[in-house]
């Protein structure tokens, strides 16, 4: 579809879920979009690429969504990848050793569901389960404030037993939030467990079985399909606001002027593109108080084939979740006959930035063999470790306080980014709402009719309808 030069034009910084996300809801809206992204290809820290010492396309890092995001769901199906998401509606845990444990939905309603599955869990002691139970109960069924103190804090003083912090709470939350739990805000556990609980289908995963920035790929196409354009390689620079458009200046143009602006960079980025106006001093005061919390991806290559598992929780390990790639990546069908490509990731793994890549293959090979007895006689044809350092924002206690609106001081200028004021932690979801939530800012800005991109939360089912 052509566009033309009568439509408003909008800059997109950044073409990472955010970015793209806004930039796809503002193209179905009559703008003329133009979106900016520094690296060779889409999809910012959810992305993929042909690494070098491979020559194997990975994933920066493992991305999993579940039921509950209903925005990124619906953007899946904006661009017409929703097929390319497969759904597991079981979670396996597996011990040092072997022993595996499966977590399944039951007839029950939620939030009863899964109690079934839990109170098999050969992992847990009858004292945990039972703390545990009280502590969900709570967690689900009664609001939970940002204290200043941490969920570590809030566990040890709701009677919670070490070993149900690091078999049960420490999986679950800190493979969600990406931070250690003593950092972990109790206003965000609280959301994670309260989300997961509140319907049958809100803890199906769901997995992309194509490369990431193939699956992102395709929301460039949309907007291309719609007059856009797409300029990879290319990072804004600065910005400078007028009262009827925004100039801005990458690293391709010295200056270009737009009808509005997106600024949809990582929250370290944005401070390097404000201007140097007083009126930037309270949004550079609120981005100080961000810190970055890392995610590193192990991808390890066997000869034959480790375990016939789809993925898996590893527990009391340095590695906390397991992806068999060459089963779940649609691109690679009957690789499994031959070998197993798994990703390992280790969420807020700040103990393995000083590792060099030899020593954490050697580790991560090391516990891999604890979990699945058949990688013992299996031998590594190649192995690559990535480091996403600055992964997410860590969610602290008091954070939210600092988490700026999309809408800014300048009219013209709007933020996006999963470290804005979503009602979300920094996941994929919450990146596409913030997206959203900044294209429907805009529109009304624009002085156009009210835009209703961002959808409701995934409705409660069950007893869960009666909190």
């Amino acid at each position: 579809m052509n566009r033309n030069s009568s439509q408003p034009s909008v800059a997109i910084a950044g073409g990472g879920l955010a970015g793209l996300a806004a930039a796809c809801a503002l193209s179905d809206s009559g703008f003329r979009v133009t979106l900016f992204e520094r690296r060779p290809y889409l999809g910012g820290r959810a992305s993929s690429y042909e690494h070098p010492g491979t020559n194997e396309v990975v994933d920066n890092c493992q991305h999993v969504l579940f039921r509950v995001c209903t925005n990124l769901v619906e953007f899946y199906r904006r661009i017409g990848v929703e097929d390319k998401i497969r759904w597991f509606d079981e979670m396996t845990f597996i011990e040092p050793g072997g022993r595996s444990t499966v977590m399944r939905a039951s007839p029950l309603p939620a939030p009863l569901h899964t109690a079934p599955s839990f109170l098999r869990f050969p992992f847990l002691s009858g004292t945990d389960k039972i703390a545990i139970a009280r502590a969900i109960a709570a967690l689900t069924l009664t609001q939970q404030p940002d204290t200043g103190k941490s969920f570590l804090d809030w566990c040890r003083s709701y009677g919670q037993t070490e070993n149900a912090i690091q078999r049960f709470w420490k999986p679950i939350l800190v493979s969600a939030l990406s931070e250690d739990l003593e950092l972990i805000s109790i206003s965000y556990a609280a959301q994670v467990v309260r989300e997961s609980m509140k319907s049958r289908e809100a803890r199906h995963m769901g997995v992309p079985t194509i490369p990431l920035t193939e699956l992102y790929n395709r929301a460039g196409e949309y907007i291309r399909q719609r007059g856009g354009e797409i300029h990879t390689r290319t990072s804004m620079e600065s910005f400078v606001p007028e009262p009827s458009g925004v100039r801005i200046s990458t690293n391709q143009q010295p200056e270009e002027r737009f009808d509005y602006l997106v600024v949809a960079l990582p929250f370290e980025s944005v401070e390097r593109v404000l201007p140097q106006t007083p009126e930037a001093t309270p949004l550079r005061e609120k981005l100080s108080h961000f810190e970055s919390a890392p995610i590193t991806g192990i991808h390890l290559w066997f000869d034959r084939q480790i375990t016939d598992l789809d993925h898996a929780v590893l527990l009391d390990r340095t590695i906390q979740w397991m992806f068999h790639k060459s089963r779940l990546l649609s691109t690679r069908a009957g690789a499994q006959e031959n070998g197993s490509y798994i990703e390992l990731v280790v969420s807020a793994s700040k103990s393995l930035l000083d590792k060099s890549r030899s020593e954490i293959v050697d580790l991560a090979l090391s516990e891999v063999r604890e979990f699945f007895p058949l990688a013992r006689s299996a031998d590594i044809v190649k192995a690559t470790v990535i480091k996403e350092v600055r992964a997410t924002y860590s969610p602290r206690p008091g954070i939210d306080a600092y988490r700026p609106q999309q809408t800014t001081v300048w009219p013209r200028v709007f933020l996006a980014g999963d470290w804005t004021a979503t009602g979300w932690p920094a996941t994929m979801e919450g990146a596409v709402r913030s997206g959203y939530l900044a294209a429907e800012a805009l529109v009304r800005a624009s002085g156009g009719n009210t835009a209703n991109f961002l959808l409701p939360d995934l409705p409660a089912t069950g007893l869960m309808r009666l909190f």
